[in-house]
């Protein structure tokens, strides 16, 4: 993994962990230096990634300062760390309900930009929180940037799994949120009725390169689930 993203997680484990509170000024560039022994360069490339996402904004003259107004609870849903960043603090859990090998669905051949024989991991589970149903999550992997699954890793963090063992670095994600209503087997799964409300996110993970590997489809049960975006500039209409 890149320094500078070495960087970027451990300020972030340090803000998220600390008493650090919204506005709170951080160490300097030359601090910052000697703490992770990097050259400024690659400090100031980690703080531009750390504004990226939200973390800290910077103001001209007067320093970098910590962006923390996070509600508990809330997902957010442009968060590139995984579902556990954004519930950090909270128990959650995952069950496995499905994983197999597939070939690609019109649908995937067409968000993962592939052709109808590639190999591809399904995978489906419920993830709980605080013991409570609270989403039911469909995945699809590319088989040959994810090689290998099993029941441990979509379990435990199939994020982390990819970051830490696999080295993969996602470049971007492209998120699709709409309201829809619950079919019967997805409404059985989160104790709910046919035809519920619920939350319906798609995304698309990249590679750097542009390539996409990962289409996911999440469904949320409406009465355990709440949503944040933090914008990134203002435009006045």
């Amino acid at each position: 993994m890149a320094k500078y993203k070495e960087i970027v997680r451990k300020m972030i484990q340090n803000i998220e962990s600390s008493e650090m509170n919204q506005g709170d000024k951080l160490p300097s560039i030359e601090t910052l230096m000697k703490q992770f022994d990097a050259g400024k360069n690659t400090i100031l490339k980690a703080l531009a990634e750390l504004e990226k996402q939200a973390y800290i904004y910077q103001v001209h003259g007067s320093g970098n300062f910590v962006r923390k107004h996070k509600r508990k609870g809330y997902i957010n849903i442009t968060e590139v760390n995984g579902l556990r960043s954004s519930l950090r603090g909270f128990e959650l859990d995952s069950k496995m309900l499905d994983l197999k090998v597939i070939k690609p669905t019109p649908e995937v051949m067409a968000n993962l930009n592939v052709d109808e024989d590639e190999d591809i991991y399904y995978v489906k589970r419920l993830r709980l929180i605080e013991g409570r149903k609270f989403s039911v999550e469909e995945s699809y992997y590319l088989k040959s940037v994810v090689p290998y699954l099993n029941k441990d890793i979509v379990e435990a963090s199939i994020f982390a799994y990819l970051i830490d063992d696999l080295k993969i670095e996602p470049g971007f994600t492209d998120h699709f949120l709409r309201v829809s209503q619950l079919n019967k087997e997805n409404a059985d799964l989160l104790n709910l009725e046919p035809g519920d409300p619920t939350v319906l996110l798609e995304s698309i993970f990249f590679l750097k390169n542009g390539q996409p590997f990962d289409y996911s489809k999440v469904i949320y049960h409406h009465e355990e689930s709440q949503f944040f975006v933090q914008g990134h500039s203002y435009i006045g209409l």
